[in-house]
C-alpha cells in the first residue's frame, strides 16, 4: 500500500503476517520491494517517509479509512515489526527509474572532488570533506558527497566506493569510505563495534578505532580534561516537524544510547573561547555537538541547533581584529564548485560556521 502522507493511495500491499521471525522494517521493505534500490529505501527511512499501519483488532470505526490514517505513524529502519503490520510508501517510490542516473559532473568539479583525496589503497578511500558538503541525499539536496564519490572517486575499479560513516553537513574533515563491498563490511563492523562495545573503564582498554575531533566552543569547561560519559535521547519538536537529541535522565528508557566522549582542553583564549580536542568512544547522533553544549555548558561555535542561548550573548564580546585584506584579494573573482563558500563563516562574522573538524583516525 501507498501512501501520500495523510491520504491512502491504492497500491500494494506489504503484510508482515507470512513471517513468524522477527524482522526490521528496513529489511522486510527490502524482502517485499525487492525491485527498490536499497539506497533508495535507505533514503526514504532517513526522510521519514516510511509509515507502519500497526495490527489493532479489537478497534471499531464507522469510517475505515479515517481510522487506518489514525493509525498510520512514522517508522525506523530499525523498528521491529509485529504480525500484521502493514508498511506504508510513498506513491512516488512508483515512478522512480529503477537505473539510477549518473551523477554529472563537469572536469572542474571532478578535479575538485579528487582534490578532497587525501589517502587511498585498495580497500578504502580517505577524503577531507569540506563544510558545507552533505556526506547523503534528502530534501532540497541536489548532490551529495556519496553520489560524487561514485562519480569521481571509482577510479579503475568497478565498484563505488560506499559510506561506512558520517559526518554532519555543517562539519569537515577526514570522511573513510569502503573500495569494494568486502573491505565496506569489515569497515562497517569496526564502526559498528566501537560504537556499541564501549565500555566506561576506557583508560586501559586498547580501541581498534580512534577519532580525533578538533573544536573551537564558547566558553571554557570547568576541567581541563575528563570523560563525558552520558545517555542520549532524541525528542520531537515543532509539532513533529523536527527533531534534537538531547540528555536523558532516566538511564532505564529504552529509548536512551549511551554515549562516551573524551574531551581535553588545548588552549584557551582572552576572547571566550576555547579549542578542544574530541575523542568520541561511541558514533551517536550529534554526539559531540550535545556533550559539548549541554554537559561542558561550551556549545561549539557556529551551533545554533544546540548552542542558540550562548550565540545571542556574543555580540557582547569583543571580536578578534583579522586582517582580511589580502587574503581577500588572492580569492576574489574565484568560485568553488558545489556552490561551497569556504571563505567565510569565521568568528568575526554574524554567522559563523560550525567550528567541528574530524583532524585524526
Amino acid at each position: 500500500i501507498y501512501h501520500n502522507r495523510a491520504r491512502i493511495r491504492s497500491g500494494v500491499t506489504t503484510n508482515a503476517s507470512s513471517t513468524s521471525t522477527t524482522t526490521t522494517a528496513l529489511k522486510w521493505v527490502l524482502r517485499c520491494c525487492p525491485d527498490l534500490p536499497r539506497s533508495l529505501v535507505q533514503k526514504l527511512f532517513r526522510l521519514r517517509q516510511v509509515r507502519r499501519e500497526s495490527n489493532d483488532v479489537g478497534s471499531t470505526c464507522v469510517d475505515a479509512q479515517v481510522q487506518q490514517q489514525r493509525r498510520l505513524k512514522r517508522v525506523s529502519a530499525k523498528e521491529a515489526m509485529n504480525v500484521g503490520d502493514r508498511i506504508f510508501l510513498p506513491i512516488t517510490v512508483q515512478e522512480f527509474p529503477f537505473e539510477k542516473p549518473d551523477c554529472h559532473c563537469d572536469e572542474e568539479e571532478a578535479n575538485f572532488v579528487r582534490s578532497l583525496v587525501l589517502y587511498k589503497d585498495p580497500a578504502i578511500i580517505v577524503v577531507n570533506k569540506p563544510p558545507g558538503m552533505p556526506v547523503q541525499g534528502g530534501i532540497g539536496i541536489k548532490q551529495s558527497l556519496d553520489e560524487l564519490a561514485a562519480t569521481c572517486l571509482t577510479y579503475d575499479y568497478s565498484e563505488t566506493p560506499r559510506l561506512v560513516h558520517r559526518l554532519d553537513r555543517d562539519s569537515s574533515g577526514i570522511l573513510v569510505m569502503g573500495r569494494t563491498q568486502t573491505s565496506a563490511a569489515v569497515l562497517h563492523s569496526i564502526f559498528r563495534e566501537k560504537t556499541f562495545g564501549a565500555k566506561d573503564d576506557v583508560d586501559n582498554e586498547v580501541r581498534i578505532l580512534e577519532r580525533r575531533y578538533w573544536a573551537l566552543v564558547i566558553g571554557s569547561p570547568r576541567r581541563p580534561k575528563g570523560l563525558i560519559s552520558v545517555p542520549l535521547g532524541k525528542v520531537v519538536v515543532d509539532n513533529g516537524k523536527s527533531d534534537r537529541i538531547t540528555i536523558v535522565d532516566n538511564a532505564q528508557n529504552t529509548l536512551a544510547q549511551h554515549a562516551l566522549t573524551k574531551y581535553q582542553v588545548i588552549k584557551s583564549s582572552c576572547y571566550g573561547y576555547t579549542w578542544l580536542e574530541l575523542s568520541p568512544l561511541t558514533g551517536r547522533k550529534h554526539q559531540l555537538r550535545v556533550h559539548c553544549a549541554e554537559v561542558l555548558g561550551t556549545p561549539i561555535v557556529g551551533d545554533l541547533k544546540y548552542g542558540w542561548q550562548a550565540h545571542k550573548k556574543l555580540e557582547h564580546l569583543p571580536w578578534p581584529s583579522l586582517e582580511r585584506g589580502s587574503h581577500e584579494n588572492v580569492t576574489k573573482g574565484k568560485t568553488i564548485p558545489f556552490g561551497l563558500d569556504l571563505q567565510s563563516g569565521s568568528i568575526s562574522e554574524k554567522h559563523p560556521r560550525l567550528h567541528l573538524h574530524c583532524k585524526q583516525m
